[in-house]
């Protein structure tokens, strides 16, 4: 028994012993606990100022800011190259290239190459441009197109069936017929605005003789026996023939997808004379579709779009893909008469807003 208390007097006294090392003296009490706190909150190691740790702070963050913003404009340097070296001449010369019926033809339709050091880097300075107010965002296959990535331009195409001339947007959709209700909203505006358009047609008709010079308005013949007066030429309002076709014009105004302020834009009437025929030949974009509303079919008149053939009707909307090959006919007699449509270009469905704007920017029609 007083062993054990000889023990737990030993334990107090080591005890005091700690206390003597923590305290620096062999007794203490409450008075030292603010001693006490003090030492046993010292840092094991010594720390920087607060100021050379705020300053070293920002200095590593203004070298990453730097790191950065050299990168990107190195990342954008690279871009502007290879979309310079990948642009095509015709793609803003102003005109709708490759456009059938609607629009002459550009020298690329019919197989002469219109490329050229002078007009390569138009393209890539109006994409730096529309970059510079806008961004780059969402424009991963606008860069894609300019810079001439898969498709057309670098294989067959489709099937060795769709070959835009100008400028091919991959990944979209492809089909030479497209759905009506792709584009509900123009389409149900254009047939109920059928009565007015006919109307407006008969009004700037004639007869269409050969012989006879065209009448004001009316622009000279894509092929024999194939003439077109045009409301929108290469995206430019033709402010003549629109006060001539009052009801028309005030269906385009109302079209949501009308591409009315591009060059791949055109919209008016095509009249094709019995016998006359468009051999085959592709659109300059496969960012649009071509909308034909018909006038007056004829019996006989035949559209093939990419092999597939296809007929118009009256009052109804037919949406086509001419990027792909395509040919029109119009096999009926002299007795016939000629086979009237009214066409308009409509955006792609698949192409997105940011990417309109982008085209409409890059493709504005010249001043």
């Amino acid at each position: 028994m007083w062993k054990g208390n000889s023990a737990g007097c030993n334990q107090g006294a080591a005890m005091e012993g700690t206390g003597g090392e923590l305290g620096g003296q062999g007794n203490w009490g409450l008075e030292d606990a603010p001693g006490l706190l003090a030492r046993a909150s010292l840092p094991i190691m010594p720390a920087w100022p607060l100021p050379l740790a705020s300053s070293a702070l920002t200095l590593l963050l203004g070298a990453l800011t730097s790191l950065f913003l050299w990168y990107c404009y190195r990342l954008g340097s690279q871009d502007m190259q290879a979309l310079g070296a990948g642009s095509r001449a015709g793609a803003v010369s102003g005109r709708p290239g490759g456009c059938s019926e609607a629009g002459r033809p550009s020298p690329r339709s019919s197989g002469e190459s219109v490329e050229g050091p002078r007009t390569e880097g138009l393209v890539s300075r109006r994409l730096r441009a529309y970059a510079r107010r806008y961004s780059w965002a969402g424009m991963g296959r606008v860069r894609r197109a300019a810079q001439g990535g898969p498709g057309p331009r670098g294989g067959p195409g489709v099937l060795g069936i769709q070959r835009p001339g100008l400028l091919f947007l991959p990944d979209l959709p492809s089909a030479p017929f497209v759905p009506r209700d792709a584009q509900r909203h123009d389409v149900e505006l254009l047939e109920s605005s059928f009565p007015a358009i006919l109307r407006d047609f008969g009004a700037v008709s004639w007869d269409f003789s050969r012989t006879t010079p065209l009448p004001r308005g009316w622009s000279p013949p894509l092929a024999p026996g194939c003439y077109q007066l045009l409301l929108y030429q290469a995206g430019r309002c033709q402010p003549s023939n629109c006060r001539r076709c009052p009801g028309a014009y005030r269906a385009l105004r109302g079209l949501r997808s009308f591409m009315s302020a591009n060059t791949f834009g055109n919209a008016g009437f095509s009249v094709l004379l019995p016998g006359a025929r468009l051999e085959g030949r592709c659109g300059p974009t496969n960012a649009r579709v071509r909308c034909h509303l018909g006038l007056k079919i004829p019996p006989g008149c035949e559209l093939v779009v990419g092999g597939e053939p296809q007929c118009w009707a009256e009052g109804h909307c037919l949406l086509v893909d001419d990027s792909f090959l395509h040919t029109v006919a119009h096999n009926g007699s002299p007795e016939d008469g000629p086979r009237v449509v009214f066409i308009v270009d409509l955006w792609h469905p698949n192409v997105a807003g940011a990417e309109r704007q982008a085209l409409d920017f890059v493709f504005a029609p010249d001043p």
